[in-house]
């Protein structure tokens, strides 16, 4: 397959000799960031003092390495020369200062991957940073990804859907960091000196997502003797229709954060909130994408309704029973998700079997999405506290809160002399304990989605085989 490279208007077309993985130069690149890695301090720096610490002249022979097959692999990738040649710039910096805590701003500023979205376009990134839902520490990564961008996501995005900053994106190979649980690539996850004004581009690896994603509803589907429509059941036997439903879900999930009746900054970036106005953010999203899936179905889009079922069991299955029970705003969405579907008798555990109204399903998720926006809506007009204690009502009407919870008993129970972010602290960790269907499924699936740590789609497909 050959992959379509756009520089000054032309294309130019590459064999396929000339991925990035299949140079020589890149087990080179990724053996000496694997070197460098155990070397880095949480905040990225190497002390050479510390125990184990190397010499500082194989600390700079690792970092020479790094550039060097940077350099060697850059003409590949002419679209990322302007990039490339910051990231030596920025790597012998950090050497030259004494391997201080790193700072990559010049090379960040560089890279632009959304502004040339192509379908395949191959792009070799090498930042310190920490991986979302991975490693927390800043170390060195290096990761080779390509674009996904067809034609029908494109013109999704050009007439309805604009999202400029979004990339979707695939993994082609990686160091430690995302040998982890992260499926995203952000820019405000990179080690710089300070923010940028603003952020130009968010890549999320929806090969990945489609991966565990198959991964975990099959086997929550075995688990809970669920019959899935055959549509349904082909889907999610088909990595390349899921991940065409993930790119889209989420490409729609992603502008969403600044779309809608908004009463905080949606991102709640330097906010301190109750994890629950985390988790309704988070689901506002998820729960729009489906409802504009609803729509895009009823015009023939064939995505559409993939990313419904996506929405659904992602949210169902996965979410509730991932993580620790520590304000797990995500957990919570999804347990938020099947309680209401289950109050309305789209989900039904009856005889030790799950099973799913699929006629009524869109209307009634669609439904809970409307509650989600009218306590938006509202909460315009709202103090925060007020508007906390809204969300709070919405949520413990389908979700049994804690019993010790001091937000459970209302107002009356909380200092309201304080300020509301330190009322925050009054939240438990588990404010909504997992239900018992919850606990029980919890412990079926606990290894599946362990397994799932690092998968690709290459790797999903090897597991099977």
């Amino acid at each position: 397959m050959t992959e379509i490279l756009v520089q000054a208007g032309t294309e130019e077309r590459l064999p396929p000799a000339d991925r990035v993985v299949e140079h020589p130069a890149w087990p080179v690149l990724k053996d000496a960031v694997e070197r460098i890695r155990p070397w880095q301090s949480k905040d990225g720096s190497i002390d050479f003092t510390a125990e184990g610490a190397p010499e500082r002249g194989a600390a700079e022979d690792a970092v020479r390495r790094v550039a060097d097959a940077v350099r060697e692999l850059s003409p590949l990738l002419p679209h990322d020369r302007a990039y490339h040649e910051a990231l030596v710039t920025d790597l012998g910096r950090w050497a030259e200062g004494g391997f201080q805590v790193p700072d990559f701003l010049d090379s960040l500023l560089a890279f632009q991957p959304a502004a040339h979205r192509a379908d395949g376009l191959q792009h070799l990134v090498v930042f310190p940073m920490y991986t979302q839902n991975g490693n927390p520490d800043r170390n060195l990564e290096a990761v080779v990804l390509r674009m996904v961008w067809p034609h029908w996501l494109a013109e999704l995005e050009r007439t309805r859907y604009d999202n400029p900053l979004f990339c979707g994106i695939t993994f082609e190979d990686f160091t430690s960091g995302y040998d982890t649980n992260s499926a995203v690539l952000f820019p405000e996850t990179i080690a710089v000196r300070e923010a940028p004004e603003r952020f130009t581009w968010g890549g999320i690896f929806c090969d990945r997502e489609a991966a565990r994603f198959r991964r975990v509803t099959a086997a929550a589907v075995d688990v809970l003797g669920l019959e899935l429509p055959e549509d349904v059941a082909a889907m999610v036997h088909d990595q390349q229709r899921c991940q065409e439903a993930f790119v889209l879900w989420d490409m729609v999930h992603d502008r969403t954060h600044s779309h809608g009746d908004l009463p905080f900054d949606p991102f709640m970036i330097k906010q301190r909130q109750p994890f629950w106005m985390y988790g309704l953010e988070e689901l506002r999203c998820d729960l729009t994408a489906f409802k504009e899936a609803v729509k895009l179905a009823g015009e023939g889009v064939p995505q559409a309704r993939d990313v419904q079922v996506a929405v659904l069991f992602d949210r169902m299955f996965r979410f509730p029973v991932t993580g620790e029970r520590v304000r797990n705003y995500d957990g919570l969405g999804g347990q938020l998700l099947f309680a209401y579907l289950h109050k309305y008798d789209v989900v039904r555990w009856t005889d030790n079997r799950l099973s799913i109204d699929w006629e009524h399903a869109p209307q009634v998720t669609n439904q809970l999405c409307a509650e989600i926006e009218t306590l938006y809506r509202d909460g315009i007009d709202r103090p925060k506290l007020v508007h906390w204690f809204a969300g709070y009502e919405l949520v413990s009407t389908y979700l049994a809160p804690h019993p010790g919870s001091k937000w459970a008993k209302g107002p009356d129970a909380l200092d309201l002399t304080l300020p509301p972010r330190k009322l925050v602290d009054d939240v438990l960790p588990d404010e909504f304990p997992l239900s018992m269907f919850y606990e029980a499924l919890s412990k079926k699936l606990k290894n599946v989605i362990a397994s799932t740590r690092g998968i690709t789609a290459g790797s999903a497909e090897r597991a099977a085989a």
